[in-house]
């Protein structure tokens, strides 16, 4: 019985002996009274070494003074604990502890299984930093699963978003993404899904109700057979309003170079017109005294209307008082209104945005914006229709428009120069043009002279026509008879200063050896007063008047003007209203 005794005490050693965790024995008095081989290998130890020592060799915190207090409690409450080892090269490691107390030879002695725990410690250590990463990140991130559900976010989210983690865990993604759809989720889950990794935009809301621009980077991933987005989410609010400042600063460029673009183009054209005009040539007494008034009005921001018979240098006038105003270093802007079709007036003088009407294939900027601070000249302002004249008032009263098709306000500082070859004032009368706009207009009236009322201005008017005509065509003119100077002055020029440049450049063509030569030209026709013939429009309103006043301005029925003159009341009445036909209008009965 003792041999099987013996027997099984060396087996249950041998056993023990080569166990893979550390044992150690010791008794009351710390000493240790055996270990087993790998608690040598792995403390550094050999087996005679630990025997000569005690626990507080290998424990820096134990102490013999603090050991009867520590095994008194263990004996009491044998529970496992951590604490910190030392082996033989002095590395400290921290250690998990299983105390087993046996009653041996009526001695208690303690079998103490201690593991070093450093990987499992340091596995812990890397969680936490890792956590306390995530906690202190300066982005939110959020953990979502399949169907939306937020399963856990970090501090910075529950910051920015306004939630307790407990409001937050638990609920859809939905309610910060208010914009979003179930069905549009799920079409978002599986383009995480696919790509694995993937940027999104877009709004999402805090508790409070405010709206923020975010940017998810969410990063598809499976834990525990379960589907999940981690989501770091940036608050972009700030970035995207500064995007959208630079969009609008680039815009505002691209608008600048396309108006700089449009501007040096026009600049481009108006040299050459201007060149064609040449400057104002006078030693006329009555013209000195219109130029008198260009200077007088010039540097001031007032409204000129300039009118007067085609030919008579109003373009010269204009160009003069912009350039002796304070807007010269800006452009003057023409407009040729006359030669407009009706339907393109509002479009050139406003511009248009794209697909403002069939055919605005690009934006265009009209007249009165390219001409912001400086002068708008209108041609012709008399054939404006009365629906556009309305707008041109608007824009002289308030400073400001919008293109047609667009929605933005834009607000300019122009100066209004607008020449007529009729008189408003009878224009107005007849209810061709806008009443308020010409008072708007005719703040500083200029009527300029026609040449047969300033004759003495011909001859030098003719040489110097003959001297720009002859360097232009490589012919110079050296001798200009009295008599070709005198045919001029006996000819009326209907057609004004305009008509003796053409005449002039003929001549100059035709000449000979120097001289000018004007002999073939038929100058006796001599100009009919305007008042003496009627346009058809003038003609028609005084045959209507005529009629009306004979019905006793009865329209319709058996005895009334329709009838009479053999037209439908309706259109009588559309004629009357265009004619600008009133009871007051006079007429001439023969």
């Amino acid at each position: 019985m003792q041999e099987i005794h013996t027997m099984l005490s060396r087996l249950s050693y041998e056993v023990l002996d080569r166990l893979p965790v550390p044992v150690f024995w010791f008794d009351e008095t710390a000493r240790f009274i055996e270990v087993n081989q790998r608690a040598c290998t792995e403390w550094g130890y050999t087996k005679e070494e630990f025997l000569q020592m005690s626990i507080w060799d290998v424990n820096p915190k134990m102490s013999s003074g603090s050991w009867k207090q520590h095994w008194d409690n263990k004996i009491n409450d044998p529970s496992s604990f951590e604490s910190v080892h030392r082996r033989k090269d002095g590395t400290l490691f921290p250690v998990d502890i299983i105390d087993n107390f046996v009653t041996y030879n009526n001695k208690v002695v303690c079998c103490a299984i201690i593991r070093d725990i450093s990987v499992r410690k340091e596995s812990s250590r890397v969680a936490r930093l890792s956590r306390f990463t995530i906690e202190s990140a300066g982005d939110a991130i959020f953990w979502i699963n399949k169907k939306g559900t937020i399963v856990d976010a970090n501090a910075t989210a529950l910051q920015a978003y306004g939630y307790s983690q407990e409001e937050l865990i638990g609920m859809s993604v939905l309610n910060l993404s208010r914009n979003m759809s179930k069905e549009v989720f799920g079409e978002v889950w599986k383009k995480i899904k696919t790509e694995q990794a993937t940027v999104l935009e877009g709004i999402h809301y805090t508790k409070a109700g405010k709206k923020i621009n975010v940017e998810i980077n969410a990063n598809f991933f499976q834990f525990e057979d379960q589907e999940y987005s981690a989501s770091i989410v940036r608050d972009v609010t700030i970035r995207k309003g500064k995007e959208a400042a630079l969009r609008g600063a680039l815009m505002e460029i691209r608008e600048l170079k396309e108006k700089l673009e449009i501007e040096n183009n026009y600049l481009n054209e108006e040299i050459e017109v201007k060149n064609d005009f040449g400057e104002i040539i006078t030693n006329s007494d009555e013209f000195r005294k219109v130029l008198k008034q260009v200077e007088q009005v010039a540097n001031t921001d007032s409204t000129v209307l300039i009118t007067g018979e085609s030919g008579t240098e109003k373009e010269l006038l204009v160009r003069a008082i912009h350039q002796l105003s304070i807007r010269s270093t800006r452009p003057v802007i023409k407009v040729s209104l006359g030669s407009l079709p009706h339907h393109m007036i509002e479009s050139e003088l406003l511009g248009h945005e794209k697909g403002a009407f069939v055919g605005a294939l690009t934006r265009k900027i009209g007249k009165f914006e390219l001409a912001n601070e400086g002068t708008l000249y209108l041609e012709e302002i008399d054939e404006v229709p009365l629906e556009m004249q309305a707008n041109i008032l608007r824009i002289i009263r308030d400073g400001q428009f919008e293109r047609l098709g667009g929605r933005d306000l834009i607000k300019v500082n122009v100066r209004i120069i607008a020449t007529s070859s009729k008189d408003l004032a009878e224009e107005t009368q007849a209810g061709r043009f806008l009443e308020e706009l010409y008072y708007y207009l005719n703040v500083f009236p200029i009527q300029t002279i026609p040449l047969r009322d300033r004759k003495e201005d011909i001859p030098i008017l003719t040489r110097y026509f003959c001297e720009r005509i002859g360097s232009r065509i490589n012919k110079k003119i050296t001798d200009i008879p009295q008599s070709a100077i005198t045919k001029l002055k006996s000819y009326d020029f209907p057609g004004n200063v305009r008509e003796l440049e053409n005449l002039i450049e003929r001549g100059v063509i035709t000449s000979r050896a120097g001289k000018l030569n004007l002999s073939d030209f038929n100058l006796k026709r001599k100009r009919t007063k305007p008042t003496n013939l009627l346009t058809l429009e003038e003609m028609q309103r005084q045959h209507i008047a005529k009629v009306l006043q004979k019905t006793d301005w009865r329209v319709s029925g058996d005895k009334g003007a329709s009838v009479i003159l053999g037209i439908p009341p309706t259109t009588l009445f559309s004629k009357i209203k265009k004619l600008g036909i009133k009871r007051s209008t006079k007429v001439e009965f023969e």
